[in-house]
């Protein structure tokens, strides 16, 4: 019997082929990542954010925490399966579900939805720097101050190089700062919540739990907007948590992150982001944008996150607008680097990530993107929901009810008319149904997300999906194993691999 030869797949980035045993990685990795990106600095915006909207004390604490579980879930159930199983980012995968021209399309509207959200990050870093030198707060939607365009430029190029770098050195620097991030933002809520007390109750010393609520419900989340009308309730805050990383969970952008997880269960990791970022923080936060406003008398919404940060935090509240700005801009443009990666096939990410860095930092030279990025974030969830239905059907479902998967790649279509249609009909279906404000802004992914599965399925079904693709699996099956192959081959014959600065910096600081 003549022996199966390796074929040799020299000639794709590795970023088109599934992810390598041998670069996997542990729960650790990902439990820095995420509480490195979502201890962000944009917590300072959202935390006042509430203030803005009305919400209730009790509203926040119980909504914010159902709201972060619903997201881990997501993470957990539907991100991470995908992730683990295929060890392909979505950018990829994507193409051998909806066909080229569809693929392109939809990478390109990540490589501006992810270049927006780290401008707007390198944006706030920069907006801490501006004390240092006196320069006025960047309120319009252009930059008033050459200082400060030189600042976004010197903030810019440290998130680009990290980026550049790939998924372990983005990890690597989450890890290290993710912990310090974290304790500093508790740090400045306690530091400023005497302050608040005082206010309120006439003393710094909070004697219980039942005071605390009544320094939240008077002077922090009063339930009631600036204009004397009725804020959001239980459910918008609830929505609010669970929709505001639609992107990457219901919509499937962290495949790119989960395709390194050694299994699915570290879909759960998201908790660090999630519990410790966008509910501690987002908590953290809301109790300083309220202590800055009583110790300068001027509301939340006139101060900027350096604001808020240098009276809560002083000189170390700089650092951490900065840092935070940094972790969360690492990870949207690894992201979009990824994205344009796949757009361009014959340059390295590394190429494609420097390229979109540079016009990242150009963005941010604008402060508007930092001003638009609540809606921005909603808006964005909205346009890759439907094609993260459209990959769960096809992947989860599809095997379920008798359906193929891969018909569309199988029967070599450039573009696949029912993922087209789908997608399509869904943006018509959410962005209406907010246009028409039939239901709360902050829910409107699910049902665009349902919709978007079923009405694919039904037309996957009559454009081929049920038809007999026994060969073109067997082909498949047989790439698959001709890849894990040539993956072992070329990891024997690897050079072991050095540890780096930001690796050994890691450890020496006990984050293991």
């Amino acid at each position: 019997m003549k022996e199966h030869s390796i074929p040799n797949f020299d000639h794709l980035d590795e970023e088109q082929l599934p992810i390598a045993k041998n670069q996997l990685h542990g729960g650790k990795h990902f439990a820095g990542l995420y509480a490195g990106e979502h201890v962000a600095a944009t917590e300072f915006v959202i935390g006042a954010t509430f203030v803005v909207l009305g919400a209730g004390t009790r509203d926040i604490l119980l909504g914010l925490l159902i709201g972060n579980i619903l997201a881990v879930l997501s993470w957990t159930f539907l991100t991470s399966p995908i992730a683990v199983q295929t060890r392909l980012s979505l950018y990829t995968y994507l193409n051998k579900i909806a066909g080229d021209t569809m693929t392109k399309l939809y990478n390109w509207a990540n490589v501006i939805i992810f270049t927006v959200i780290s401008a707007a990050m390198i944006t706030v870093s920069s907006s801490a720097v501006r004390f240092l030198f006196n320069i006025p707060a960047q309120l319009n939607w252009y930059s008033t101050n050459v200082g400060f365009i030189l600042i976004v430029l010197a903030v810019g190029i440290v998130v680009v190089l990290v980026a550049i770098y790939g998924f372990n050195t983005v990890a690597d620097f989450s890890s290290i700062c993710a912990p310090w991030l974290f304790t500093l933002f508790v740090a400045g809520a306690l530091a400023l919540l005497p302050a608040l007390a005082h206010s309120v109750i006439g003393s710094t010393h909070i004697s219980g739990w039942q005071e605390f609520l009544k320094i939240g419900d008077q002077s922090i989340w009063k339930g009631v907007t600036n204009t004397g009308e009725s804020g959001i309730g239980l459910l918008e805050v609830i929505g609010f948590a669970w929709a505001a990383n639609t992107i990457t969970h219901v919509g499937l952008i962290d495949m790119a992150i989960l395709r390194y997880a050694k299994k699915a269960s570290y879909g759960l990791y998201s908790s660090f982001g999630m519990l410790f970022g966008h509910y501690i923080a987002w908590i953290a936060a809301g109790i300083m944008g309220a202590g800055a406003g009583v110790l300068l008398n001027q509301p939340v919404v006139e101060l900027d996150p350096g604001d808020v940060a240098y009276y809560a935090l002083g000189a170390s509240g700089f650092v951490i607008v900065i840092v935070a700005g940094w972790t969360t801009a690492n990870a949207n443009l690894y992201r979009a680097g990824l994205a344009a990666q796949a757009i361009f096939h014959n340059h390295s990410r590394r190429r494609t990530t420097l390229v979109v860095g540079i016009f990242t930092v150009i963005i941010a030279c604008f402060p508007f993107v930092f001003s638009k990025m609540l809606p921005m974030l909603t808006y964005a969830g909205l346009i890759v929901v439907p094609v993260g239905a459209i990959v769960f059907a096809e992947h989860f479902l599809f095997p379920k009810i008798g359906l193929t998967r891969y018909w569309a790649h199988y029967k070599k279509l450039v573009t696949s008319k029912p993922a087209v249609y789908s997608w399509g009909a869904g943006l018509i279906l959410g962005f209406g149904l907010n246009a028409l404000q039939i239901m709360s802004f902050y829910y409107l992914f699910i049902p665009t997300w349902i919709f978007s599965l079923i009405l694919y399925t039904f037309l996957a079904k009559r454009y081929g999906a049920k038809e007999d693709y026994t060969r073109e699996e067997a082909e498949e099956k047989q790439l698959k194993a001709d890849i894990l192959a040539y993956q072992e081959q070329k990891a024997k014959l690897k050079v072991p691999h050095q540890k780096t600065i930001l690796y050994s910096l890691k450890y020496w600081l006990m984050l293991r």
